[in-house]
């Protein structure tokens, strides 16, 4: 199919006007006058100007929030905060299309996963969490006769998030619908590279009718802006943050000057280990989706491949006759199944990492390059290496592309001693029939999401989260609530 045209857009209407900072219910520049610009990765075009939001924008956020907190929304019934974030998932499933089209635009990804991936999980998640708004419940405690003791679940306050460019709305989500399920208020910096369709769900929420406040939006960078005066601030009382480990380091160390609450997911280096005995064909499968889902800018992509030798020349002929078949190009082409990288940095980053790969020995399976088809725009091939080892960088570090390591063994042992052998646990996964084995694995597996014949499986009802420098806490599921809430304890004296 064609891209899709300029006149066919149902975001051009949005594009066209000028972007603002939501800050208590309103569309603000930022105090400074500052903008920068996001471009499509695909085209290297601009589309549109953005505000630079900093410290005195970020301090205002946080004060309409700290009202709203302490005002309208603090007080609002919880079947109310729920008919809300519901009311959110519906226009956000109205504007489907629109949405899909603008994550594609800014991010890059091929247009059939913002539509069936990014946009549907996003509705799908705040309709878990509009659910629980309802169901945040204390409990009576017998302790002692003398004493009647209960437990209250109340909001941690005002929480500034911070989240990545890979997926954009879904990880937009993925903070506000514990948070706003809990009773929180928040402040979001989105990524600099994708701002727009955080700022366009924005005006959703505002529409559904959120107090003013609640949601507040500041579009900047991170060292010495924005990203840095939310770690900072005295009074945030927690920080989300999806992203880089460097950065999470950065932000455990700024939320020293109050003690605020920390949660982090971070970066991985997943193992996918595939046995004799599996399903070569499905395995081949998952192994693409591993690692070339949205151009391998995936925390918890399978980049390492670890394949028992007696079935390594096999799965290595299928797999590159697949990947030979991929589809590159513009992600608003309905035929495309692999776009651009985020930004022109990723891109180089990328390609020094297949740089460094070669002069480590490595042998180049396929790919290695920016394709030449492509004049414009931050492509970079699918590339597979063989004949790594686990020392490799390649094969330590997050490369964060649609980039394989392909890792030969011969035991159940040796396997799994390399496969713990990263200071990443975010994720994992095993291919094989026997069940026995794959309990196993999992179980030996030091990560926070273990596949089972599958790979890239979520719901909004299951935990993400990971071991080691992946960060800690959980989002999704009944356990982000934890994250987003505070037990109080209170004793009652019964006696006379």
């Amino acid at each position: 199919m064609a891209v899709v045209q300029e006149k066919e857009l149902l975001c051009k209407d949005f594009l066209a006007k000028p972007k603002k900072l939501l800050i208590d219910g309103k569309f603000v520049d930022a105090v400074s006058g500052k903008t920068f610009e996001t471009i499509n990765p695909a085209t290297e075009e601009v589309l549109a100007k953005v505000p630079e939001g900093g410290k005195e924008d970020v301090d205002k956020a946080v004060k309409a929030a700290r009202r709203a907190l302490d005002g309208p929304w603090g007080k609002m019934a919880t079947n109310e905060r729920a008919r809300l974030i519901y009311k959110l998932a519906e226009l956000i499933e109205k504007h489907a299309d629109e949405l899909a089209q603008l994550e594609t635009l800014d991010n890059g990804k091929p247009i059939t996963e913002s539509r069936y991936v990014d946009v549907a999980q996003t509705a799908e998640t705040y309709r878990y969490y509009a659910g629980w708004a309802t169901k945040l419940e204390g409990e009576t405690i017998n302790a002692n006769s003398n004493f009647f003791t209960y437990t209250l679940r109340e909001p941690v306050g005002v929480v500034g998030q911070i989240i990545p460019w890979n997926f954009p709305m879904l990880m937009q989500a993925w903070k506000w619908g514990p948070a706003l399920a809990c009773g929180n208020t928040v402040v979001l910096k989105p990524a600099e590279q994708t701002p727009l369709t955080a700022l366009r769900i924005g005006e959703l929420a505002m529409e559904a009718g959120f107090p003013d406040g609640v949601v507040n939006i500041i579009t900047g960078f991170g060292p010495d802006s924005a990203g840095e005066a939310i770690s900072n601030h005295m009074d945030i009382d927690k920080v989300a943050f999806t992203g880089e480990e460097a950065t999470g380091r950065i932000i455990v160390k700024a939320s020293a000057g109050n003690l605020k609450r920390v949660s982090l997911e971070l970066g991985g280096k997943a193992p996918n280990i595939v046995f004799a005995d599996a399903d070569i064909d499905a395995a081949v499968k998952g192994a693409i989706t591993g690692i070339f889902f949205n151009q391998g800018q995936v925390c918890c992509a399978g980049s390492r491949l670890f394949l028992e030798k007696s079935i390594h020349d096999e799965f290595m002929s299928k797999l590159t006759d697949r990947i030979a078949k991929m589809r590159q190009g513009h992600g608003l082409d309905e035929g495309t199944q692999i776009g651009p990288q985020v930004s022109k940095e990723q891109q180089q980053r990328i390609l020094s990492y297949i740089d460094i790969a070669k002069k480590e020995g490595a042998s180049l399976a396929c790919g290695g390059a920016a394709p030449s088809e492509h004049k414009k725009g931050y492509f970079v091939q699918p590339t597979v290496f063989t004949g790594v080892n686990n020392d490799m960088r390649i094969a330590k570090e997050e490369v964060f592309g649609p980039v394989l390591a392909v890792i030969p063994f011969t035991g159940m042992d040796e396997v799994a001693e390399a496969a713990n052998k990263t200071t990443f646990g975010l994720s994992g996964a095993v291919w094989t029939r026997d069940v026995k084995k794959a309990h196993k694995f999992a179980a030996r597996i030091k990560a926070g999401t273990i596949w089972v014949n599958c790979y890239n499986v979520f719901d909004p009802a299951v935990p993400f989260g990971g071991y080691k420098m992946s960060g800690y806490g959980r989002e999704l599921g009944k356990h982000s609530i934890e994250l987003y809430s505070n037990i109080k304890s209170v004793w009652m004296n019964l006696m006379d």
